[in-house]
């Protein structure tokens, strides 16, 4: 079977193409998505594939794009509204949290759409070009948050996402984009939501992230192996809502050191919920506290120096692994 290496960027656009394949109720549309191809070109070619009525163009205004989005949704198709930026979302929260959240809830209507926003930093983005704000939206009851961080976890999950009856939040790591690749086969597979995956085993200790921080921890366990023998599970949680409960009770049981990490704020940030969670379902397993190393309560700073002490480190994460472990 003929396999075709993707960046993470060109596995997203692949399962778009999927599904605007399979289904003709599946539309996709955002600021310059269709002739300009997005503003990472994540979406170049599929206007001329698909025809404009299915690909397009929208105004400047994310209220605007998500509130069409909840409408063509409550009428029968499956709607794929790109946010240019996830900080750009903020301005539009509205329809996510009191339209797409409540709908089913209010008057049993499913509200199948899709939200892809670009996130996270690494780029010199600054404040307002490189927020995660993961923990927002798993805060709102009735919508579903995925975050992946592998090729083909993007493709599959984005495919899955869209025709979930659900709202779905699809969260796309700019930092990826062109810097992770894998080979994919050319059979395309679906990925189910809410499950998470161990990318690496180890019984010393357990990284529960996700996003562009699975790739800093599986190269700080490996450095930590090499230079300290210590063996580290890296469990890639892959969908923050509904998350793996179990998988995440696994690890920590199998390991009895558990550390979250992720490049969102600390205070009120997504690992709170796991470390919540780990602590009141198996805090008698627990060797040690469980640790969060995250990215300070500060805004995203401009300057590359800057940005790379605010974001978590390989370094970091290796400092604090190490400290959990010898507790």
């Amino acid at each position: 079977m003929r396999r075709e290496e993707m960046t993470y960027l060109e596995a997203i656009r692949d399962g778009l193409r999927h599904a605007l394949r399979d289904d003709p109720r599946v539309v996709v549309f955002g600021e310059d998505v269709g002739r300009f191809g997005g503003a990472f070109k994540l979406t170049a070619g599929l206007q001329e594939e698909f025809g404009e009525e299915r690909v397009f163009d929208t105004p400047v205004s994310e209220s605007a794009i998500l509130g069409g989005a909840v409408g063509m949704g409550l009428c029968g198709l499956l709607p794929v509204a790109e946010l240019q930026f996830v900080d750009f979302g903020m301005t539009a929260f509205h329809q996510i949290l009191a339209n797409a959240g409540t709908t089913y809830y209010r008057t049993a209507n499913p509200v199948p759409i899709t939200v892809r926003a670009p996130c996270g930093g690494g780029f010199g983005g600054g404040p307002f070009h490189s927020e995660d704000l993961e923990a927002l939206f798993s805060h709102v009851p009735g919508v579903k948050v995925v975050y992946p961080a592998f090729p083909s976890d993007a493709r599959g999950l984005i495919y899955s996402a869209i025709f979930d009856p659900n709202p779905v939040i699809f969260l796309e790591n700019k930092y990826l984009y062109r810097r992770v690749k894998q080979l994919l086969s050319e059979q395309f597979e679906p990925e189910d939501l809410g499950a998470a995956r161990v990318c690496r085993d180890g019984d010393d200790a357990v990284v529960i992230t996700y996003g562009a921080m699975v790739h800093e921890a599986l190269q700080a366990a490996d450095e930590l192996t090499a230079e300290q023998g210590y063996d580290v599970m890296v469990l890639d949680l892959r969908t923050l809502k509904p998350y793996d409960r179990d998988a995440v009770l696994a690890a920590a049981a199998a390991t009895n050191r558990v550390m979250v990490v992720h490049e969102a704020w600390r205070t009120c940030g997504y690992g709170a919920e796991i470390v919540a969670f780990v602590a009141e379902q198996v805090f008698h397993l627990l060797d040690a506290p469980p640790v969060r190393v995250t990215a300070p309560d500060v805004p995203i700073p401009f300057a590359p120096s800057l940005e790379a002490a605010y974001r978590p480190s390989v370094g970091k994460i290796k400092r604090e692994l190490l400290n959990l472990i010898e507790y």
